[in-house]
């Protein structure tokens, strides 16, 4: 039979484990909320946002809520665009270089170039409040490009005729399945020159810019970060490093913000916000080459592009 002595010293052990593992709980508590803070970078949750455009830009619903989200995010006190793209399509441009403004209406932001950021990539730097690149990146390609195959003599190659009944003579003109007709050509160009003068409009804009300077940049060339600094298309040579010296310097934006990779949604390591398909298979196989091939296949409309022939 336990004693009443033994009872007391029982009751006082067990309020001892109960109390320790209280005291333990408590500790375990603060010790996440610090760990939390300190990846926060004991700013509250603060940060600079580092958005990627890469490859061939569509202006897909992904990408536009991601740069959306972007924007309403308080915590985003800034935005890094990292740019690695040779570019898209105009319309695709047009909605990124449209979000991108209005992301800068709320909060600072800058492009940072990686090795590529020419035609379309470029329309989505002259968007942010600054440009940054590298010495060697290539970008300008300012221009538009409408292209598209001409299968007349493999057709009657093989023996095969298309025939087609439509409402106007410029309906599905140009026609993959005959040449083209001076006055789909005439009507093509029309097309083309228009996106041009709506691209440099925006570089004369955005730039600061005499339109007599701009039409002779925008002869379609690229240009080395060394030469678009010169030309005043860019507004320095640097790193992710210099963009946030700008900010902070310029924008009193804290340098000690942690900076955070934002990606649309279900998007897995590699993609950018273009195309994804593939990507990481192709290249492992060497095969980089082909995947582009059927990127810029999938491009319809007008397109802002810089690629060197193959």
């Amino acid at each position: 039979m336990i004693s009443e002595a033994e009872l007391i010293v029982d009751r006082r052990k067990l309020k001892r484990r109960v109390t320790f593992w209280r005291i333990l709980a408590v500790l375990l508590a603060i010790a996440t909320i610090a760990a939390l803070a300190w990846s926060q970078g004991w700013t509250g949750g603060n940060q600079i946002a580092r958005v990627r455009i890469d490859g061939l830009i569509t202006g897909d619903q992904k990408t536009m809520d991601l740069l959306q989200k972007v924007a309403d995010e308080d915590r985003v006190k800034a935005v890094i665009l990292r740019i690695d793209s040779p570019g898209g399509t105009t319309a695709g441009f047009e909605a990124i270089y449209d979000a991108v403004r209005r992301i800068s209406a709320k909060k600072p932001v800058v492009a940072v170039m990686d090795t590529v950021a020419a035609s379309g990539g470029y329309i989505t730097a002259i968007a942010a409040d600054r440009i940054v690149a590298r010495g060697n990146t290539i970008t300008g390609s300012i221009g538009v490009i409408f292209s598209m195959p001409e299968f007349s003599k493999l057709l009657a190659t093989v023996g095969v005729q298309m025939e087609e009944l439509k409402s106007g003579d410029l309906k599905a003109e140009p026609s993959p399945y005959k040449p083209m007709s001076e006055k789909a050509r005439a009507a093509s160009m029309e097309l083309v020159m228009d996106g041009f003068a709506w691209f440099k409009d925006l570089v004369a804009e955005r730039r600061q810019l005499p339109m007599a300077t701009v039409d002779v940049l925008s002869d379609g060339r690229v240009y080395s970060g060394r030469q678009a600094v010169a030309n005043k298309l860019i507004d320095e040579l640097g790193d992710e490093g210099t963009a946030v010296a700008w900010m902070e310097k310029d924008k009193a934006v804290a340098a000690k913000l942690p900076i955070r990779d934002w990606k649309p949604e279900g998007s897995g390591e590699g993609t950018g916000l273009g195309f994804a398909a593939a990507d990481i298979v192709l290249k492992s196989l060497g095969l980089q080459g082909l995947q582009e091939a059927a990127q810029r296949a999938q491009l319809d409309g007008l397109l802002v592009l810089w690629h060197p022939a193959q």
